[in-house]
């Protein structure tokens, strides 16, 4: 039996600001890194921000759904044991070759999808589509900013 899926309402405004909040604090950490021309910069370090975000407002839903304290079930440890797979495999994409990083953003995407796939388990439908919605505003939109600001 699946849990009870929670639905749009005042929640979703509290998950909007933990996301919203997460996207834009990774991404104010990114910017320093970004204008020093370092590899994991704006979207790097934004949708790493907000994949933290997401695994943790979902465990926090998903616990207390699930009776909190008082319940003898532990999703927690599922997440736990995706977050570490899941890291496995995001460090396999990166590759460093002759003082050149590659595939950082690919590994904190592979990163956000599995999040995104944790919290669409669980049926939480707004930090489904908050989460997923700013994640899409890092991929396209900040990638048209990154190239107007370059390296020192």
């Amino acid at each position: 039996m699946l849990n009870d899926p929670i639905q749009f309402g005042p929640l979703a405004w509290d998950i909007l600001l933990r996301l919203g909040l997460a996207a834009i604090v990774g991404m104010a950490l990114g910017w320093d890194r970004e204008r020093h021309g370092v590899d994991a910069g704006l979207r790097t370090h934004g949708i790493i921000c907000l994949s933290a975000a997401v695994v943790t407002v979902t465990a926090l839903l998903l616990w207390n759904q699930l009776g909190g304290v008082e319940s003898r079930l532990d999703p927690l440890r599922v997440i736990e044991g995706m977050a570490a797979a899941v890291g496995i495999v995001a460090a396999g994409l990166i590759i460093v070759k002759g003082g050149d990083v590659k595939n950082l953003t690919s590994a904190a995407h592979i990163w956000l999808t599995v999040t995104i796939g944790i919290a669409c388990g669980a049926g939480y439908w707004p930090v489904v589509a908050i989460g997923g919605g700013l994640a899409l505003l890092m991929l396209v939109v900040l990638k048209a900013v990154e190239r107007h600001i370059g390296p020192d």
